[in-house]
């Protein structure tokens, strides 16, 4: 276990659990993996599919972050994260394993950072494609609100561009 990356990452998720723990192991194997160091910009790329406690590990330790647009969510509810190396075309995905029963939490922490990894993972390719590079949208003010979304997330309704929040979605059940 790498205590200096696991104290980072304590430090900046607010606590030790065992789902920090899961981003933690999955960003160690990503830097093992790739020989990456961490991301300035969007050249390493993570999509998670969850919103827990790992992907501020990954966060921590990668920079991947949703600001900078290397940080995508997918949300699959899935303990999985896939990673895109743009330079070299390098990908990985990472899905966690079943945990052994009856562990306590320091246990569980204790064994995901260090257990074999292939015990703790199961090591595959994502099933899609690199998601492009962050764009910049014009931002468009809502006629309802008043408030300004970028041009993509902006509707037409009632003949007004409207945002997300305001727009009344039409469905008929299909």
């Amino acid at each position: 276990m790498n205590k200096e990356l696991w104290d980072k990452a304590v430090a900046f998720h607010g606590h030790q659990c065992p789902g920090l723990a899961i981003g933690v192991r999955a960003a160690i194997i990503v830097l093992e993996k790739f020989a990456a160091d961490r991301a300035e910009d969007e050249e390493l790329v993570c999509v998670t599919e969850n919103d827990a406690c790992g992907v501020d590990g990954i966060q921590a330790i990668l920079s991947c972050t949703m600001g900078k647009g290397n940080l995508l969510l997918r949300p699959t509810g899935k303990q999985a994260f896939s990673f895109f190396e743009r330079k070299s075309g390098r990908t990985l995905r990472l899905y966690l394993k079943p945990l052994p029963e009856e562990m306590t939490r320091e246990q569980k922490i204790r064994y995901i950072l260090e257990a074999p990894a292939e015990e703790v993972f199961t090591f595959g390719k994502p099933s899609f494609q690199l998601p492009e590079r962050a764009r910049l949208f014009r931002t468009v003010i809502c006629e309802q609100c008043g408030e300004g979304a970028p041009e993509h997330k902006i509707r037409l309704q009632d003949g007004k561009k409207v945002c997300l929040d305001c727009f009344k979605d039409y469905s008929r059940g299909w």
